[in-house]
């Protein structure tokens, strides 16, 4: 009978724990147009969503998540993309945080440029050269690298054309594979700059916006 009774016991507090919401249920989504959604109000496609987001390397839902939740199937699949083109590419940390800042300046997309400027400053860009992106202008002092990845991007992005110049010097440092993650890389932020830009994504407490708009819609 006693044996009974705790077994019963060891059932009930295993059924008690296994009712308790996720971990995730805490998802401090921010938005302005699209209302951040709650974890109890999420479909079983959007729950997914979040699972593989918390369980991937950004381990958390800040940025466009709680507009593409909207879409969860669609939206799941470009987190993903995303993950492997921040994570996973053939391209440095160095690299790739230049690439985005001249991306998020190209769209005036606030919040992705105060959240990757500090990226790229923990990657080693100078500060120096974020301000001249930030002003529209061309950076006085780039090495090598960050001269390509600049110039690849600032064609692709106003030109909608690379230059044959601009291609072979890309694919010379960075190899076919670096230059198609780069294009990618370019193209899936400006679908983020997009979705932030909509949504009209809030900056952190504090923090003031950084750009202004630029002279003719484009960089130098």
């Amino acid at each position: 009978m006693r044996l009974h009774l705790v077994t019963a016991g060891v059932i009930a507090l295993m059924s008690m724990a296994n009712a308790q919401p996720p971990a995730t249920r805490d998802l401090n989504l921010k938005g302005d147009r699209f209302k951040p959604l709650t974890y109890d109000q999420l479909t079983p496609e959007q729950k997914t969503m979040v699972e593989h987001l918390f369980a991937g390397e950004r381990g958390g839902m800040n940025g466009p998540f709680n507009v593409l939740l909207r879409s969860p199937e669609m939206g799941d699949q470009a987190q993903k993309l995303g993950a492997q083109l921040r994570f996973h590419s053939a391209l440095s940390a160095k690299q790739r945080e230049l690439a985005i800042i001249i991306t998020a300046r190209h769209w005036t997309a606030q919040y992705e440029w105060t959240a990757h400027r500090k990226l790229a400053m923990q990657a080693g860009i100078s500060p120096a050269i974020a301000d001249a992106i930030a002003a529209g202008k061309r950076p006085a002092s780039l090495e090598p690298d960050q001269e390509i990845v600049y110039n690849f991007c600032n064609e692709i992005l106003n030109a909608k054309q690379v230059s044959d110049a601009t291609y072979k010097a890309a694919v010379d440092k960075l190899c076919e594979r670096g230059v198609v993650d780069l294009t990618a890389l370019v193209g899936y932020y400006q679908f983020v700059s997009m979705i932030l830009n909509l949504d009209r994504y809030p900056l952190p407490d504090g923090v003031k916006p950084e750009l202004q708009p630029l002279r003719g819609g484009r960089s130098e």
